[in-house]
């Protein structure tokens, strides 16, 4: 209590203390409008300065009303001139309705009114002294002793609206060691062209970037446009990268707030970015009634999209949650994160591997899940051409097992995080995804299922393990090189947030026995992707780090596709999500299962041998070429 009482008669005293120097600041402006006053017309100012005393306490009376000595006047914006004026205004009304109202008046009316313009500037002088002494002393030094201030980094900010105007106050304002000159805006608005913001003119349009860089000497451009579509961020930083300037990305700072994170001025462009910042959340077109409230269970809970979708269950209000992983670790400290975020939501933490059912089945029959999302699988495609009996244990058995169990104990939904390298597969990871959406469909063709089967499709996920985006990260920041495996291989990518919240609509989607698909928006080529990662840590391609071209890998394809031409893609109800209809013309679930269990009792030894036999189960043919299309 006493910490506090002193802190209040410290701010009490600095009140007190603006308030005389302001009542100071009236009085000296009055008298000076009255000496002016008097050469003219005989007055006596001793008869007059007792008014002229009240004047001064009722203004500062009105002052503290209107909250002048509520700001701390270094830190405000110039706007906040606009305070000092109104209460300045309506203290004058009063002082002059008083002064009509005394008989003699005490006052001519031309005083408090030239008097009151006279104290808006003492006022605001006085508060913005430090920026007008600042800049009195580099004039001087300038015309006297020829010392100019050292220049800042002349800055172009791309986005001339509220982030573009906040932007550029805070950085004229910085007490940062790095000085910024804000030189101007870029802005497609035609409307805004040559319009000022915080003092700073709108240079032009986007396509006029790189002439306006070379023109005023631009050192750094911001980009403070918030919800751009990957493609016009791609146009952007293409615009921006025939330039010298480094380029930054300023945070959506009330996005940043809401989710509780921390906040920086700039941050380096992302990848992210490339793809588009698209805004996550619910759909209204889709009835999400079918995972409110229920008992989910998580497999791979640990992993990229496991944990993703976690984290986006517990807004679902779920019943309660089964975090199931053979990762000890990684289980661990996703269960604590977890339980210290959301307290109130009945947490499991399962240690179980898919691949052995009698571990796995008591974790069903005692939890009794009614939503099973299926994430756990091994992903790494070159990895799973050297151990291809490793696919077939996990991504076929352990896919195999879960069904069974699913079935079996009648969970209402369970969906499938397939690939698009199921389709056309050329590699033994993507057939056994590919088979793995076929065991979904098997077991709902089954007369006394009564689970709903459904598999979700989708590219690269940037971030996430095994994405290209953490490895070339690595490689920039030990300098080198970056390995593509060839200039022309492209893929579809979407963040992770994207992905996981499509993946829970498409769940609500279903029917059984369907495959959806995300629409993944534009193909990425690689080399492209890679380039401009090193352009976002200031570097050059090819000179500073080199990238080089190691050869596509065994089971990679040059482009990937997410549905093939026997298959048909269907709109439903989210613009973002198509179902697939992929044709079963002579697909007998028995032969199905009895040539899965032939293989999975004896695989072959190689990876060809595998890879054909899956195919074969499948009734595809190999396509001619690991590398096409």
């Amino acid at each position: 209590m006493q910490k506090i009482s002193m802190r209040l008669s410290k701010r009490t005293w600095h009140t007190l203390r603006w308030m005389f120097v302001d009542a100071i600041t009236v009085i000296g402006a009055y008298s000076l409008v009255f000496a002016a006053r008097a050469t003219m017309v005989s007055l006596v100012y001793r008869q007059s300065l007792v008014y002229i005393i009240l004047a001064a306490q009722l203004m500062v009376v009105t002052l503290y009303l209107f909250g002048v000595y509520r700001r701390i006047w270094p830190r405000t914006s110039g706007h906040e001139v606009s305070v000092i004026i109104k209460s300045v205004m309506f203290a004058t009304v009063l002082i002059v309705l008083l002064n009509l109202l005394n008989t003699p008046r005490p006052l001519p009316v031309s005083i408090p009114l030239v008097g009151s313009l006279l104290t808006v500037l003492g006022l605001t002088a006085l508060r913005y002294r430090s920026r007008l002494i600042s800049g009195f002393t580099w004039r001087w030094r300038a015309i006297w002793d020829h010392e100019f201030p050292q220049s800042g980094i002349r800055v172009l900010i791309i986005g001339a609206g509220e982030a573009g105007q906040l932007l550029s106050w805070r950085l004229k304002h910085s007490q940062s060691r790095a000085r910024y000159e804000v030189v101007g805006f870029v802005d497609d608005d035609p409307d805004k062209q040559k319009m000022l913001v915080e003092g700073c003119p709108v240079l032009g349009q986007c396509h006029q970037i790189g002439q306006l860089v070379r023109d005023h000497h631009i050192e750094l451009i911001v980009v403070a446009i918030h919800n751009l579509t990957g493609a016009k961020f791609r146009e952007i930083l293409t615009a921006c990268e025939q330039t010298t300037a480094m380029v930054k990305v300023l945070p959506d700072l009330l996005a940043m707030v809401n989710d509780k994170a921390s906040i920086t001025a700039l941050r380096d462009v992302q990848p992210e970015d490339l793809i588009g910042r698209t805004t996550v959340s619910r759909s209204t077109e889709v009835d999400l009634s079918p995972v409110l409230r229920k008992v989910v269970c998580i497999t791979g809970a640990a992993g990229s999209i496991g944990s993703e979708l976690v984290r986006q269950i517990m807004d679902y209000e779920p019943r309660q949650v089964i975090l199931l992983d053979n990762n000890e670790s990684g289980l661990h400290d996703l269960y604590i994160q977890m339980k210290t975020a959301h307290p109130d939501i009945d947490l499991i933490a399962a240690l179980a591997d898919i691949t052995r059912m009698e571990t796995l089945e008591p974790i069903v029959k005692l939890h009794k899940p009614e939503v099973i999302f299926h994430a756990a699988a091994y992903k790494h495609v070159p990895m799973l051409e050297h151990f291809p009996s490793e696919a077939l244990r996990v991504n076929i058995r352990g896919t195999w097992n879960l069904a069974e169990l699913a079935s079996r104990h009648r969970v209402e939904r369970f969906v499938l995080i397939s690939t698009d390298k199921a389709v056309k597969p050329v590699s033994v990871m993507g057939a056994s995804k590919s088979i793995g959406e076929s065991i979904l469909y098997a077991f709902s063709q089954q007369s006394t299922n009564q689970t709903r089967f459904t598999a979700v499709r989708f590219g690269n996920v940037l971030g996430s393990r095994g994405s290209v985006v953490p490895t070339f990260r690595q490689q920039i920041q030990n300098g080198g090189p970056v390995t593509v495996t060839h200039p022309e291989m492209t893929r579809y990518f979407m963040s992770t947030s994207e992905a996981v919240n499509l993946i829970i609509h498409a769940a609500c989607l279903t029917r059984g026995g369907d495959i959806f698909m995300l629409k993944m928006g534009e193909v990425v080529r690689i080399t492209e992707l890679a380039e401009r990662m090193i352009r976002m840590h200031g570097l050059r391609p090819y000179v500073d780090i080199d990238i080089q071209f190691t050869g596509v890998r065994p089971g990679e394809k040059m482009h990937e596709e997410l549905y093939d031409g026997t298959e048909d893609a269907v709109p439903t109800s989210h613009p973002h999500i198509v179902q697939i209809q992929r044709p079963y013309t002579s697909f007998e679930a028995c032969t199905f299962f009895k040539d899965l269990d032939a293989i999975l009792a004896n695989p072959p030894n190689s990876p060809s041998d595998v890879l054909d036999q899956l195919l074969h189960i499948m009734r595809l043919d190999r396509p001619h070429a690991a590398v096409g299309a």
